[in-house]
C-alpha cells in the first residue's frame, strides 16, 4: 500500500519534468510550457512543495511558511485550496498568470470488468476518425491508449498522458454526441488495469470546476488522496 504523501510525489513527477535538485521545469510532454513556479499538494499523511528552478530562496521560504502545517485532515479534501495567500507571495516578485487547483485520485484495487474498449494502436489508428482525430498523435506519444467505439468509429478515448517510470496521469475524452453515457469510466478502467499489468501506478486528477471528470471519478470509486494547486 503507497501512503498517501508518496502518491502526491508520483503525481507531481508524472506531472512536470524535474532537473537534479528536484525544482521543477516544464510540463511534462513534448515541447511542454514551464512549470508553474509553485506547486502545493496536501494530504493526510503530510504536504508535498515544489518549486520551479528559478524561484529566489527567499520567496521560497516565504511560500513554506504561508503553506502552515505538513497535513490535511480528511474532511478537507472535498474543497479548493486557498491560492490568495501564495499569489500575493509570488505577485511580489511578478504577476501572477495562472492558478490551478483539483483534487487528485488513485484506483482501487477491484475495477469494473469491461468488454468493449479496444487498444489504439498504429494499425488501427483509423478508428479515431472522425469524432476523436486529435488524439492520433498520442497512439504513438502516449501508449496505452483505449478507445470505446459505436459503429465503429471511436467514441470515447484515454491514455497516458503524463508518465513516468513509476507513475501515468490519464487524460480522458468522450466526444459530445455520445456523453453522459458512462462511456469515460469504461475506457479508464480498462486503462487502469493495463498500466498495471506494466508495473506502473495510475493516477487520475482533474480540477474542481470539471464536473464531468469528477463524476467519472465517483463512477469508478476512485480513492481521493490528496489536493492540490499549481501557481504560475
Amino acid at each position: 500500500m503507497i501512503d498517501h504523501r508518496k502518491l502526491m510525489e508520483l503525481h507531481v513527477e508524472a506531472l512536470f519534468t524535474h532537473d537534479a535538485d528536484a525544482q521543477l521545469v516544464a510540463v511534462n510532454e513534448p515541447r511542454g510550457a514551464a512549470a508553474p513556479r509553485f506547486f502545493l499538494g496536501r494530504t493526510k499523511d503530510g504536504t508535498v512543495r515544489r518549486y520551479r528552478h528559478d524561484v529566489d530562496p527567499d520567496v521560497r521560504r516565504q511560500l513554506e511558511a504561508a503553506s502552515g502545517d505538513d497535513s490535511l485532515p480528511s474532511g478537507a479534501l472535498d474543497s479548493p485550496l486557498d491560492a490568495s495567500r501564495y499569489e500575493d507571495i509570488l505577485a511580489r516578485v511578478a504577476p501572477v498568470q495562472r492558478s490551478w487547483t483539483g483534487p487528485a485520485f488513485s484506483f482501487p484495487q477491484e475495477l469494473p470488468k469491461t468488454i468493449d474498449p479496444v487498444q489504439i494502436t498504429a494499425p488501427n489508428t483509423q478508428l479515431l476518425y472522425p469524432h476523436l482525430s486529435a488524439w492520433v498523435p498520442d497512439v504513438s506519444l502516449n501508449p496505452p491508449l483505449f478507445a470505446l467505439t459505436f459503429d465503429g468509429q471511436a467514441v470515447a478515448v484515454c491514455c497516458s498522458v503524463r508518465r513516468t517510470s513509476e507513475a501515468h496521469e490519464v487524460g480522458v475524452e468522450t466526444a459530445p454526441p455520445f456523453r453522459g453515457r458512462g462511456y469515460a469510466a469504461q475506457v479508464v478502467a480498462t486503462w487502469a488495469r493495463a498500466v498495471r499489468d506494466m508495473g506502473r501506478v495510475p493516477l487520475y486528477s482533474t480540477s474542481w470546476q470539471n464536473e464531468a471528470s469528477r463524476a467519472v471519478a465517483r463512477k469508478l470509486a476512485l480513492i481521493q488522496f490528496g489536493n492540490d494547486l499549481h501557481i504560475t
